[in-house]
């Protein structure tokens, strides 16, 4: 019992970075009906903007302040990479085929990961120790430690934040019109350009709040360090229903337990075929996700 509920907090905190980056795939789609193959290495770009952010600030003593100034670097770094990437890469194809769009996203995916290598180099670096990882209080001898609570708590937190933004806020309310009735949404004056790169910007931000708790947690960071939680992420979302954002959340912690109940249970050799897995069924099974609705269209 307790290796099992070891397994399953391993799980959740898994499942919590895996919801934070899939929510940025879902929103982009339910906004432009595309995949943002770039948003995975955005998630990278927060996670060095912070190495070198502590770098040249001198950040090198665990912290609470050192923790929050690398959140909030890493939060300002990829908000303004979403607006940049939106701006110039997506932006002037907005109005051409969605394969056109999908090819820039696939080839900016790849310009990162290259130019990250030849820019910060391809051997692993080690992520500087802003917060110290000690052990709180043990439960049914399971020890709870720092930096696994920060991940439940900025998740929760930012889960909370989100839900609140789009439901009720004002800028919200634009996003789901835009979502569901882009020409309607301009007709009753919202500026559906505005819209979106804000969209790019709120996905962009979670990737990069994902970035720096993974990077708190395991701190080794590479310029392919996006390629894998990417994949996973996309399959998250997918799971759960691309588009639909509680969905996101839903697939990113089913895909979290699924892989360390794996590794917890001898067959951690298996864990990088579960996301494939899991998208080959979903795609043959429930194609639209687990809370994803059949969109009826008239013809």
């Amino acid at each position: 019992m307790q290796e099992f509920l070891q397994h399953t907090l391993n799980g959740l905190s898994t499942g919590s970075i895996y919801a934070l980056v899939a929510l940025g795939y879902t929103m982009v789609y339910g906004i432009l009906q595309m995949i943002n193959f770039a948003h995975s290495e955005i998630y990278m770009l927060g996670a060095f903007a912070v190495y070198y952010v502590a770098r040249f600030f001198g950040l090198n003593t665990p912290s609470t302040l050192n923790f929050i100034i690398g959140l909030l670097s890493a939060i300002v770094a990829c908000g303004l990479v979403g607006f940049a990437v939106e701006r110039f890469a997506y932006k002037p194809l907005r109005k051409t085929d969605k394969l056109n769009v999908l090819i820039t996203a696939i080839g900016v995916s790849i310009l990162f990961q290259f130019g990250g290598q030849i820019i910060f180099g391809a051997d692993p670096k080690s992520f500087p120790d802003l917060i110290e990882n000690t052990e709180l209080f043990n439960f049914l001898e399971i020890p709870f430690n720092v930096v696994d609570l920060l991940i439940y708590g900025v998740t929760f937190a930012s889960l909370i934040a989100l839900t609140y933004l789009v439901n009720y806020t004002q800028r919200g309310r634009a996003m789901r019109a835009v979502s569901t009735k882009p020409d309607a949404a301009k007709l009753m004056g919202i500026n559906n350009d505005s819209i979106i790169s804000f969209t790019f910007v709120v996905g962009s931000v979670l990737a990069g709040i994902g970035a720096f708790l993974v990077a708190t947690k395991y701190p080794k960071i590479d310029p392919m360090m996006g390629a894998r939680i990417g994949m996973g992420a996309f399959v998250a979302a997918v799971f759960g229903g691309i588009g639909n954002l509680p969905g996101a959340v839903l697939g990113g912690y089913l895909l979290g337990l699924g892989e360390c109940y794996l590794i917890g249970y001898g067959a951690s050799t298996f864990r990088e075929a579960l996301s494939f897995f899991i998208l080959i069924l979903i795609l043959l099974v429930k194609p639209n996700g687990l809370l994803g609705k059949t969109a009826k269209e008239k013809i």
